[in-house]
């Protein structure tokens, strides 16, 4: 079975990961690997942290000459800004306040800690460097396959786009050279002054981001189980990226507001195409199994937990009221929000294809997912 494990601190050495189960004989490139990390660290909003790293992966061993071998693929991000190590003592004084709205207090509960730098260190949210990774090989599987993943913000803060089919095409020539990519221009420029207002005042802003899904088949996803339901895994991906609140897939909680005979989307045939629809209000997923319409689902990012002008908060140790750390932080990081959902987003969809088409080899898995395609003309 597809699947990734990661290891690391915020400021360790490095960052680290397997991702195994991939098939043999796809062609990587670590160009398009760094870029996605690149996108992963852009944004207006961003911090000063993301000024001193330059993510770039590499790769230590399931390759040879840029092409899979089917082995366990292991990789590292190094941190520039690294102070934690393994064994020898940092001298950095303890952090005794947690922060609101951040794993701290919880944390330091859970695992019986009174240094909440023990805490802070796994529990940022610099570990989805390696998620980015994980999906950039997941994307170049897809590709194979003519199924491709983009995201794009449509809300930030109070100001929200909206709701309307997007393609793929149109995210590419809408976003490009965007600050925050949004494709209208109008309500980006509108995001970036209340960023600005936001950092003026030493707040923070989260928003709502829309990943999409082009090119995929009838059938990826079961009703059989609830661990197989695709919408339901691809929440659980989502849910468990930092800072996100909230998944909806298609028209979402605007579903309940329509009658059925006005939300459900009919069925049509034809010798052409076979099955099809011609709407897509169930965001490309009924029944936990893909429609062959594209996936569209939204998540809500909450503002980031670390303020310029903290909140109140209360000392571990003395159990005094105080004010919490102000650490450097971003005013916003929604588009790394997206980037993260897409390569999460891409690991589920490349997980389920796998799990359909069980196959070792890039070819074998091509033979069956053609000979699948045949059968759904029906």
């Amino acid at each position: 079975m597809l699947n990734f494990f990661s290891g690391g601190e915020s400021h360790g050495k490095a960052l680290v990961g397997i991702l195994e189960g991939f098939p043999k004989g796809v062609k990587i490139s670590l160009e398009f690997i760094n870029r996605e990390l690149q996108r992963r660290q852009a944004g207006f909003g961003r911090g000063k942290r993301m000024a001193i790293e330059k993510d770039e992966v590499e790769v230590l061993s399931g390759l040879r000459a840029g092409v899979t071998l089917g082995s366990p693929i292991a990789f590292l991000v190094r941190n520039k800004d690294a102070y934690i190590e393994p064994f020898l003592k940092d001298n950095l004084p303890p952090l005794a306040i947690p922060r609101p709205a951040h794993a701290d207090l919880l944390g330091a509960l859970k695992y019986q800690e009174k240094d909440i730098r023990n805490i802070l260190e796994r529990a940022s949210a610099r570990e989805t460097a390696i998620r980015v990774v994980a999906g950039s090989f997941c994307k170049q599987l897809l590709s194979e396959f003519k199924i491709e993943v983009l995201s794009h913000i449509v809300g930030l803060g109070k100001i929200i786009l909206p709701k309307g089919a997007v393609s793929l095409a149109e995210i590419r020539r809408k976003t490009k050279d965007s600050l925050l990519n949004c494709i209208d221009k109008e309500k980006e420029r509108e995001m970036v002054e209340e960023i600005k207002k936001a950092q003026n005042k030493g707040d923070t802003l989260g928003g709502i981001v829309e990943i999409v899904c082009e090119g995929l088949p009838f059938g990826l996803g079961s009703f059989m189980s609830w661990r197989e339901r695709l919408d339901a895994r691809l929440s659980y991906a989502l849910m468990s990226i930092p800072a996100v609140k909230g998944v909806e897939t298609g028209l979402g909680f605007d579903y309940a507001r329509l009658r059925g005979s006005q939300a459900h989307d009919e069925i049509f045939y034809s010798k052409n195409r076979g099955f099809y629809y011609k709407t897509n209000n169930s965001g490309g997923i009924a029944g936990g199994i893909s429609t062959s319409q594209p996936i569209v689902i939204r998540i809500a990012m909450k503002p980031i937990a670390t303020l310029k002008e903290p909140l109140s908060s209360v000392d571990l140790i003395t159990h005094r009221k105080k004010k919490a750390p102000s650490i450097r932080s971003d005013v916003t990081a929604v588009v790394a929000c997206g980037v993260i959902a897409e390569a999460m987003t891409a690991f589920i969809i490349a997980q389920a294809l796998l799990e359909k088409f069980p196959s070792d080899t890039l070819s074998s898995l091509k033979k069956a997912y053609g000979f699948y395609l045949k059968t759904l003309k029906g």
